[in-house]
C-alpha cells in the first residue's frame, strides 16, 4: 500500500497568497510568518507534490504550469476547510440579511463566498441585490439593506466603512488591441474626434476616475455608451464602441488591459469596503465577518 501524505492547509494558504501577491514579503505579512518560514513552506509543499510550483529569480515569482493546476485545488481545499470549521465553531444563528453589492463584484467574487456562507449558516436567509454604490448607500440609510459592499475613494471613505481591499484600475479596450498599445496613438485619433468611453452612469467611482484622468491631460472625450450593467459595458467594449476603466483583476477574457507604462493616463485606486447598519443583528455581523475573513482567499 502506498503511504498516505496529508497536506497542511497552512502550506496551501501560503502557496495561494504567494501565487496572488508574487511577493515573499507581502505573503509573509498576509500569513503572519517570516519570509524564510514562507520559503520553507513552499519547499515543503513542492516536496510533497513532487514538482516545482514557482519559477523564481531576484525580481520575479511566477507560477509554473503545475503551480497553476495546484492553485485551483488549493483554493477549493481552503474553502472547504474554512466552511467546515465555521459550521461547527459558530453558534447556530437564524435570521435574514438584506445584502447589496455592485454588479461586477456580485458576479466575480461574491457567489462562491455567499454559497460558502449559506452552507455554514443554513438558518440565515440571504436577500441579495445589485446596484451602484451611491444607490446602495441610500438604500442602507433608508433601511432597505442591512449590509452593503461599496466602492470608494481611499482618501474619502464613508464613516464606519470596513476596508476589504484596494483595487488598482486600468484602461481597457477591445480584443483587436494589444496591451502594449501606446496611448499616444489613441490620443492622436482623439485630437480629431473625442475619445469614446463606455462608462456607468453617474455616480460611479470608475467613471469619475476615467473622466478626471482625461481632464487632467486636456484630452476631449465623449460617453459613447452608458450602462449600469457590468455585462453591458463589457459587451459594448468588445463591440468596439469605446474604452472603459476596470479593476486590473477583473478584466474579462476577450478585453485588453493596457500597460500603464505605455503612457496611459494614471488612474487613482478605488477602495472596496463593507458598510452595515449602525446596530447590526447577529446574522448581519456573521455575514460581514465571513466576507472580511474570506475575501482574500476568493480573490
Amino acid at each position: 500500500m502506498s503511504p498516505v501524505h496529508d497536506i497542511d492547509t497552512a502550506l496551501l494558504r501560503s502557496f495561494v497568497s504567494l501565487a496572488e501577491t508574487r511577493s515573499f514579503s507581502r505573503t509573509a505579512e498576509r500569513v503572519g510568518r517570516s519570509q524564510s518560514a514562507v520559503s520553507t513552506q513552499i519547499r515543503k509543499l513542492e516536496d510533497l507534490v513532487g514538482c516545482t510550483l514557482f519559477d523564481r529569480d531576484k525580481r520575479n515569482v511566477r507560477l509554473t504550469r503545475e503551480g497553476e493546476v495546484l492553485l485551483g485545488y488549493a483554493r477549493q481545499m481552503i474553502r472547504l476547510s474554512d466552511t467546515m470549521l465555521d459550521r461547527f465553531r459558530t453558534p447556530e444563528i437564524a435570521g435574514e440579511v438584506r445584502f447589496g453589492s455592485p454588479e461586477d463584484f456580485a458576479t466575480r467574487y461574491l457567489p462562491e463566498i455567499l454559497a460558502a456562507f449559506a452552507a455554514a449558516h443554513p438558518r440565515i436567509r440571504l436577500d441579495v441585490n445589485c446596484d451602484l454604490t451611491l444607490h446602495l448607500i441610500d438604500g442602507l440609510k433608508a433601511g432597505r439593506y442591512d449590509l452593503i459592499v461599496i466602492k470608494q475613494d481611499p482618501d474619502d471613505l464613508h464613516a464606519d466603512s470596513i476596508r476589504l481591499w484596494r483595487e488598482h484600475l486600468v484602461w481597457v479596450g477591445g480584443p483587436e488591441m494589444s496591451p502594449e498599445t501606446p496611448f499616444a496613438e489613441v490620443a492622436e485619433a482623439a485630437s480629431a474626434d473625442p475619445l469614446p468611453l463606455v462608462l456607468s452612469p453617474p455616480p460611479c467611482v470608475y467613471r469619475a476616475r476615467a473622466t478626471r484622468a482625461l481632464a487632467e491631460i486636456g484630452l476631449p472625450w465623449t460617453v459613447a455608451y452608458s450602462s449600469p450593467s457590468f455585462a453591458g459595458a463589457v459587451a459594448a467594449v468588445k463591440a468596439g464602441l469605446g474604452f472603459t476603466v476596470l479593476p486590473r483583476t477583473m478584466v474579462p477574457e476577450g478585453l485588453v488591459g493596457f500597460d500603464a507604462r505605455r503612457g496611459w493616463p494614471a488612474l487613482s485606486d478605488a477602495e472596496i469596503c463593507l458598510l452595515s447598519v449602525p446596530r447590526p443583528d447577529p446574522a448581519t455581523d456573521a455575514l460581514a465577518g465571513f466576507i472580511r475573513d474570506r475575501v482574500q482567499t476568493y480573490r
